[in-house]
């Protein structure tokens, strides 16, 4: 079995190459395999071939240039490595169900310069990762040092619009839960060409012994519509214990126990469901070690 970060390892050099040109027999002889072994294993770790996702990366990647700039669309299909622009035009149609000027012209309505360039810059780190979030750090190595204790503060937050799926599942199945789920997400929002906010989260609505009911989001600098099993809605504002986890996902539980001791020193109690923000791209970062996770959690002063 490859283990996972070396697998991320090989994400991390094809996003990182802009005009997407990597290909399996280059990615093979990098990692030193077999196409074989490394068409199974990258399949098997990032749910798409290495053809499919390099092939997603170059035309979600020219969607949001065209959606964040004035570029051509003639430039910003040979910037992505598209022989013309009809051969573009064509593999745009089959992913988006337009033509890019189409896209071009109901993508980001209404956003700002400064959010088209952020939406730029989530779109370009978080399509490589989308369905990696909570990625076990399998084969986990021994550990020679402590996690580092969660960074805790207490936080006023304006209300956030979002778009979110929920789904019953067992608390073993997170990740394929928003390997799925955000991936879903992401694409409708490129296809939808609404202006993304920020990294993937996740709502646990309710933990149970059994099934959990959790909310896979994705946040928007405007609110949406409801489509399907996408729902619309917001994070509330309010008042927060916000944490700041640095390790592996595994590790997450040590971190919980850290807030809720800082809420019982603190003479706070939970006002409903907590969310975690995925903020490291694992595939921008392949030690998990550095792995970023913000811990949102509602609180109220305790009654004396």
């Amino acid at each position: 079995m490859i283990p996972n970060r070396d697998i991320l390892q090989l994400v991390k050099v094809a996003s990182a190459d802009i005009h997407c040109r990597q290909s399996l027999p280059l990615l093979a002889r990098r990692a030193g395999w077999s196409p074989f072994h490394l068409h199974r294993a990258f399949r098997q770790t990032v749910g798409e071939t290495p053809r499919q996702f390099i092939e997603r990366l170059r035309l979600e990647r020219a969607a949001a240039t065209l959606a964040a700039s004035k570029v051509s669309v003639v430039a910003v299909a040979l910037a992505f490595g598209f022989g013309s622009h009809e051969v573009f035009s064509r593999a745009f149609r089959r992913h988006f169900d337009c033509t890019p000027t189409q896209y071009r012209q109901k993508a980001l309505t209404g956003a700002s310069a400064q959010e088209r360039a952020t939406h730029l810059e989530l779109m370009r780190s978080i399509g490589p990762c989308v369905r990696l979030f909570h990625l076990p750090a399998q084969p986990t190595p021994a550990r020679k040092t402590a996690m580092p204790a969660p960074t805790i503060t207490f936080k006023q937050l304006q209300a956030q619009p979002i778009l979110f799926i929920q789904r019953r599942v067992p608390g073993t199945q997170l990740q394929p839960l928003f390997a799925e789920c955000f991936g879903k997400l992401y694409m409708h929002g490129h296809q939808a060409g609404l202006a993304i906010a920020g990294h993937p989260m996740a709502r646990y609505v309710v933990i149970g012994a059994g099934l959990w009911t959790v909310d896979s989001i994705m946040p928007l600098l405007v609110p949406a519509t409801s489509e399907g099993e996408m729902q619309a809605g917001y994070l509330a504002d309010g008042e927060v214990v916000l944490a700041v986890h640095t390790g592996p996902y595994e590790r997450l539980p040590e971190s919980y126990v850290a807030i809720e001791h800082w809420m019982e020193a603190n003479n706070l109690q939970s006002a409903g469901p907590h969310w975690e923000s995925y903020v490291t791209d694992p595939g921008e970062v392949p030690d998990p070690e550095q792995w970023r996770t913000e811990i949102f959690w509602p609180v109220v002063a305790k009654s004396k």
